[in-house]
């Protein structure tokens, strides 16, 4: 695959790494955006990697209403210092989360925090599915992995797709703003609450 500018471009503005360290990066990943944040990380490169193990104690707790009170959000999103908490790019930051869960209703943070009983139902799901539509046996493995990836892409909100940019991630999103503030940012946790449904 053809490593273009604007691919180096993007990747160095998430990771602030240096243009060949991108490059080699994008190249040795086969131009997956994802890899090669990956790629900078193993190797230490990329800043807003180094700065995921820092202890993030502060930051702000965003409250979101939409439809004139039909969905209530509240998120904290922490930062490392006080100083960012109350920066206004951070708390811009923390307000997207909060419309992102109002609009694309998350289930859980990363996909770690998918419970294996949850998994195992839809790869279950996924492969019942895919028998009922004739699909070949041997294939079934492949189709279920691939449905199930699409199940976490819609209910983790790092791998959702951002409601203002769909060619970029909750992740990617904040892997920017950690790269363009200088401190860890971690979305600690969020409840979302709509009107007229039933507690599980």
């Amino acid at each position: 695959m053809e490593i273009t500018t604007e691919m180096i471009k993007e990747l160095r503005e998430a990771t602030k790494a240096g243009v060949l360290d991108c490059r080699k990066a994008l190249e040795s990943s086969n131009g997956d955006y994802q890899k090669a944040v990956d790629f900078l990380r193993e190797k230490g490169m990329a800043t807003a990697a180094k700065r995921a193990d820092r202890q993030a104690s502060n930051g702000i707790v965003e409250l979101y209403s939409h439809g004139n009170g039909r969905v209530g959000v509240m998120v904290e999103v922490n930062c490392e210092t006080d100083f960012v908490a109350r920066a206004e790019q951070f708390r811009k930051f923390a307000h997207e989360v909060a419309l992102q869960v109002a609009a694309a209703a998350p289930k859980y943070i990363k996909e770690e925090d998918i419970p294996a009983d949850v998994f195992e139902h839809e790869v279950g799901i996924a492969k019942a599915r895919a028998l009922e539509e004739g699909k070949p046996e041997a294939m079934l493995e492949k189709i279920a992995h691939g449905r199930v990836e699409k199940f976490k892409d819609e209910v983790v909100l790092m791998r959702q797709a951002y409601i203002r940019d769909d060619k970029v991630t909750v992740g990617k999103l904040m892997l920017e703003q950690i790269a363009a503030l200088g401190e860890n940012i971690v979305i600690r946790r969020f409840a979302r609450w709509e009107l007229g449904e039933v507690s599980e």
